[in-house]
């Protein structure tokens, strides 16, 4: 295929092969490149900056796109923005943006009515402060001042509003430190207010919480493999130096996290891995207890748990029902909720105690319990209960009152919840079992202001002959044809009567609703603010199911602009694929780029997430790997046989663990896409997951299987692992009958402490060596990115402007 772009260079940098034997099960793998791992030497900085240099010259010819697709961007989005308010303890908190300004400001201003849910009505361009009694309370631009990288973690408040605790990355390498600042109008400690107090928590995890007194503060420290694995509690005024170790987790495997119930009576630390949980407490007016497991782990049994009641005056018996909520998949791998009376159990609490009130739709289910493919959490308020679940690879909400749950809950019965339909109201009963109705047949600008702090605080098989069209079978909730994704804001208030939630789709801008369980009156709050000339319904969205070559079938979403479209069309085709993570529709400014220029944009929804449950993961996992690149490559090839897509202008994306995905189909179909974006990609994974001291693999091994000890998983990861499955082009031309290979794009940052940097600069030096004949670029960020990429949203515009670029050119779109 032809090159990207003119350079006076030649050919890409050459990089010296020093043969390194890895001994694994008798097996003998030459690494030519693995002296790279040493990215801080002198001689892998030259090579970083030859490549990069190379990337740069290659990309030049694309700087008039780039600059235009920026410019595109910006024409779109509201810079000067706030997010809707959020009522927490006596005050309202949102989020502002300006125009001009990288980061979002943290405000707040005083509740005046204490009957009054309704969030107040506030100009989004008003300027930061002119609200009366309006509190910046942070403002992420003063404190990145000087660094070139600034994330921002944890954020939690005192219950009197005097303290914010919050932490904050500077490298990208997500080790944070923690701070603890006055916001109250009061001195705390003998601090004024918009000052930090003495001492920082330095290099810890993100996450943390500060006790609802504001006496102190519990975080997590990881290890040198960068596993979050003992919690530690702060005693606020008090040299960190002092503080002490409240809990440890000693099992390689699990990840842990700490913060506070709902209910802000418990102190919460849960302990992970990918296949086994477990949670322990101890009580808020006790913080220095012994932290004890509320129910002790079994192994491959995941759950979680909260803390409710129904109030007197809901329960039949006039008296408080305290409850423990457990989200569990002893029983079934698609979950199930029991709720546990505290009046009559006792802890510690076993898996399976309480009655069950929801649980996910296994066939041989009693269909009384089936509301749902499989169910993702539930939410207790005082008034009200809501339920996440996900039926046919789609999110809903369900909600019933608390009256309704404590008389089902009396009862011994499965809860009646009623689905929530977005901007509608409350439709049926929730008993959703699955109908098929059958035809033939990188992308982020964010829009908007991002969360308040108020939000942040809480947390197959079939026909293969027959594709389903997922948009025709939503006639119960009247979806307009739109592939939308629906979901619980998450008010941080226990009193909040209205339920907030948020609803949008690939081609439709969020819109924020608040919900009365009680009446169904449904009120629009607001949408996010699209400029110029955008119409959703100039956009088209479908969801088609494709069959894999085991017969299953695997949803794809697609998205166009009919009136610009023309078939066989140009496709940029994304997937993931791992983790149980969800590729879920969302909208987005930067894909509008691509639309307008008659791009046809696919999501492969493969197996290895969560998008049609606890199944659909295990399918894509560990021995069953494969099935994640096979997925993907029988959609782009449906895609392109059915006159969807033309070959010769088919771009894929994956990023991560999606990354991998880009290696595989490099590897396992060059003849179906003209480039590969691949960022951050995991593509040197089995020498990484066969090492114990390397950050995160450990705990991979649930996800991958163990190559280490496990001969069988070791072979398996061997014949995939991109890395060491480039094929000559001698080989593709015997096994594809062509040499064809696409373009490939590769991004990295020496600061990704999730994928190492030298995983793709080894699999591009492999590339580029002359025999492979690949036309390869690297972009290699050396001090102001981590794993997701730069930080500010102006850096973050051009960045995607920049990738973008790229893959329009590919597709032969050079304006």
């Amino acid at each position: 295929m032809s090159g990207q772009g003119e350079t006076s260079q030649p050919n890409p940098p050459a990089a010296v092969k020093e043969p390194h034997a890895r001994v694994v099960h008798g097996d003998i793998f030459t690494d030519n490149y693995e002296w790279m791992r040493d990215t801080a030497s002198p001689r892998v900085r030259s090579y970083i900056n030859a490549e990069n240099a190379w990337t740069e010259a290659r990309m030049a010819p694309m700087a008039g796109l780039r600059r235009t697709l920026l410019d595109e961007f910006e024409s779109h989005i509201q810079q000067t923005d706030l997010s809707v308010p959020v009522r927490m303890d006596g005050w309202w908190y949102f989020a502002r943006t300006v125009q001009g300004l990288q980061y979002g400001l943290q405000c707040r201003i005083p509740v005046t009515d204490e009957f009054d849910w309704r969030p107040p009505r506030i100009d989004p361009l008003s300027l930061p402060g002119s609200l009366s009694g309006e509190q910046v309370y942070f403002d992420a631009n003063k404190e990145a001042e000087g660094k070139s990288f600034f994330c921002l973690g944890a954020m939690d408040i005192s219950k009197d509003g005097s303290l914010l605790l919050y932490s904050t990355d500077t490298r990208g390498d997500e080790r944070y430190d923690i701070r603890c600042r006055v916001i109250g109008d009061r001195s705390v400690l003998g601090v004024n207010p918009g000052h930090d107090l003495p001492g920082v928590i330095e290099g810890v995890a993100s996450g943390g919480c500060l006790t609802p007194d504001g006496r102190w503060i519990f975080y997590t420290k990881v290890n040198d493999a960068w596993r979050p694995w003992s919690v530690w509690r702060h005693r606020v005024g008090t040299p960190v130096e002092e503080d002490v170790e409240a809990w440890r987790e000693l099992d390689e495997r699990f990840f842990v996290g700490v913060g506070m119930s709902f209910d802000e009576k418990s102190i919460v630390v849960t302990s992970a891995s990918e296949t086994t949980s477990e949670v322990l407490r101890v009580p808020v007016d006790d913080p220095t207890a012994r932290f004890e497991p509320v129910i002790p782990r079994q192994e491959g049994i995941d759950y979680d748990m909260s803390f409710a009641r129904f109030e007197r005056g809901v329960a039949v018996d006039g008296e408080d029902i305290p409850l423990a909520v457990v989200v569990h998949n002893s029983v079934d791998s698609n979950f199930e909720v029991d709720v546990i009376d505290l009046r009559s159990e006792k802890p510690p609490y076993r898996i399976g105690d309480g009655v069950c009130i929801a649980r996910g739709s296994t066939p041989e289910d009693d269909p009384g319990l089936r509301i749902g493919q499989r169910i993702d959490g539930i939410e207790f308020y005082r008034d009200y209960v809501v339920l996440s679940y996900r039926r046919e690879g789609m999110t809903r909400l369900a909600v019933t009152s608390s009256r309704q749950a404590a008389t089902d809950f009396q009862a011994g019965r499965p809860w009646a919840f009623r689905d929530v339909l977005p901007g509608k109201g409350l439709g049926g009963l929730a008993n959703l079992d699955p109908v098929d109705h059958y035809v033939r047949g990188n992308e982020d600008a964010n829009v908007g202001a991002t969360e308040s702090v108020g939000a942040q605080r809480y947390r197959a098989g079939g026909n293969v002959n027959r594709i389903v069209d997922t948009a025709r079978s939503m006639s119960h909730d009247d979806s307009g044809g739109r592939l939308w994704s629906i979901g619980s804001v998450g008010s941080p208030s226990y009193e909040a009567p209205f339920l907030r939630y948020s609803y949008g789709s690939y081609t439709v801008p969020p819109q924020v609703h608040e919900l009365d369980p009680s009446t169904g009156k449904d009120v629009f709050l607001r949408a996010a603010t699209v400029l110029g000339d955008f119409d959703p319904a100039n956009y088209s969205e479908r969801r088609v199911w494709v069959p894999a070559p085991d017969g299953v079938r695997v949803p794809v979403s697609l998205v166009w602009r009919p009136d610009r479209l023309s078939a066989p069309a140009p496709m940029f085709i994304t997937g993931y694929g791992a983790y149980e993570s969800s590729s879920d529709p969302g909208f987005s400014v930067g894909r509008l780029s691509l639309l307008d220029r008659g791009v046809l944009y696919a999501v492969a929804h493969v197996r290895g997430g969560g998008e049609m449950g606890r199944q659909w993961y295990e399918q894509g996992k560990g021995l069953s790997k494969k099935n994640t690149f096979t997925d993907f490559i029988a959609a782009t090839r449906w895609l392109e046989d059915n006159g969807w897509a033309d070959r010769a202008r088919t771009v894929a994306n994956g990023g991560s663990a999606g990354g991998l995905l880009m290696g595989a189909i490099v590897n396992m179909a060059p003849e179906l896409y003209r480039g590969v974006e691949a960022d951050v990609p995991f593509v040197d994974a089995l020498t990484s997951i066969l090492n114990p001291s390397l950050p995160l693999t450990v705990t991979e091994w649930d996800e991958w299987g163990d190559p280490l000890h496990n001969p069988a998983v070791y072979r398996y990861m061997k014949s995939y692992s991109p890395y060491e499955n480039v094929l000559t082009a001698e080989q593709r031309r015997r096994r594809f009958g062509s040499a064809t290979m696409p373009s490939v794009f590769v991004t990295t940052s020496l600061n990704d402490t999730r994928v190492l940097p030298v995983e793709p600069l080894k699999w591009v030096a492999r590339l580029q060596e002359p025999e492979i004949g690949a036309d390869v670029i690297l972009k290699v960020e050396t001090d102001s990115a981590g794993h997701g990429g730069t930080s500010g949203r102006y850096r973050q515009w051009a960045e995607l402007a920049y990738e973008n670029a790229w893959c329009l050119w590919m597709m032969g779109i050079r304006k």
